[in-house]
């Protein structure tokens, strides 16, 4: 895990450096991501999320949260963008979800605190609709001109989903792990073939999407990939499979109630993209939130269904043009 944070975030330095950027400024943001994305990857150590969460538990959780909080305020002063509104909001939201979390530390899942910090967590990191003329992520994050302000703002939130789940609550089946199982090649192509045989006739039927391949831009194939997989498919499969339909599955006693509500509810999180309310894009992520659920289910592994959830955007971005 510490050679694939190396070679990302090298990946990463190298870009920033070719595109021009240098300075404070720029070691400060690279410091601050840099740390974010190396808790995200050592987490996901095979292992790690048990070991962690048994020998380490809420003192650790803390610690991290105090650190998320440091390394915004890195960022907020090595940028010149401090203020005291951003570091309040840093903090809220960096401390909020601990102490939502610290009350219900010794209760089972699926308390009423757990569908909190889900809800709260999503809708820090979802942006608001563009004519409401407000974003959190880039009044949070405004340096590089707010290039690297969602990105930045989902490891933040992963990072203290992680603090308040896997340490204070110790939440069990997340599958948090990049690894690789027993058949689960067969279960991601399947899921992946399985949606691209509905989701692309019923799509273009919708006229939600209209097949045109960049053929220009393959060149920038690995990098897209890699950025959809860690900064959109493996936090939203974290939030939706590993967290939300885990806690609803053992809420109701029903992995199928579990599996069903949290894919419709996964469609309606994107009822904001592109319009509201855009009901095409709540269809279609609904269904791809079954075959990711599934996926998730079958394998146990957030890192499965997140393959097949980057796969998804990754073939949408490049073969087709929404309408």
């Amino acid at each position: 895990m510490l050679g694939l944070w190396a070679l990302l975030t090298l990946i990463g330095v190298f870009f920033a450096v070719w595109k021009g950027y240098g300075g404070h400024e720029f070691a400060a943001t690279l410091t601050s991501f840099a740390f974010l994305f190396l808790v995200m990857l050592l987490f996901a150590a095979r292992g790690a999320e048990t070991i962690l969460a048994t020998r380490l538990g809420a003192g650790a959780a803390y610690l991290l949260g105090a650190a998320l909080f440091l390394v915004y305020l890195i960022y907020a002063l090595g940028t010149n963008t401090f203020t005291l509104g951003r570091a309040a909001t840093a903090a809220v939201l960096v401390f909020v979800p601990l102490a939502v979390a610290a009350s219900a530390e010794r209760k089972p899942a699926g308390t009423w605190q757990d569908f909190a910090i889900i809800v709260g967590i999503w809708v820090a990191v979802k942006p608001f609709p563009n004519h409401w003329g407000f974003s959190m992520s880039h009044w949070l994050w405004p340096f590089p001109g707010g290039q690297l302000a969602y990105a930045m703002t989902v490891l933040l939130c992963l990072n203290v989903s992680l603090a308040a789940f896997v340490l204070l609550r110790h939440t069990d089946g997340i599958g948090y792990s990049i690894g690789w199982g027993r058949n689960w090649g067969f279960f991601i192509l399947a899921s992946f073939l399985a949606f691209a045989c509905i989701a692309m006739p019923l799509g273009t039927g919708m006229r939600f999407i209209q097949w045109a391949p960049r053929w220009g831009e393959w060149e920038s194939l690995p990098l897209t990939a890699l950025a959809i997989l860690f900064f959109t498919a493996w936090p939203e499969e974290f939030l939706f499979r590993g967290l939300l339909q885990n806690v609803l599955s053992r809420a109701s006693k029903s992995e199928i109630v579990g599996w069903w509500t949290a894919s419709v509810l996964f469609g309606f999180s994107h009822i904001t993209n592109l319009g509201f309310p855009n009901w095409r894009y709540v269809a279609l992520a609904s269904i791809a939130g079954i075959f990711y659920g599934w996926t998730w289910r079958r394998t146990g592994s957030i890192f499965a269904s997140a393959i097949v959830h980057a796969a998804v955007d990754t073939t949408w971005h490049f073969l087709f043009r929404t309408l």
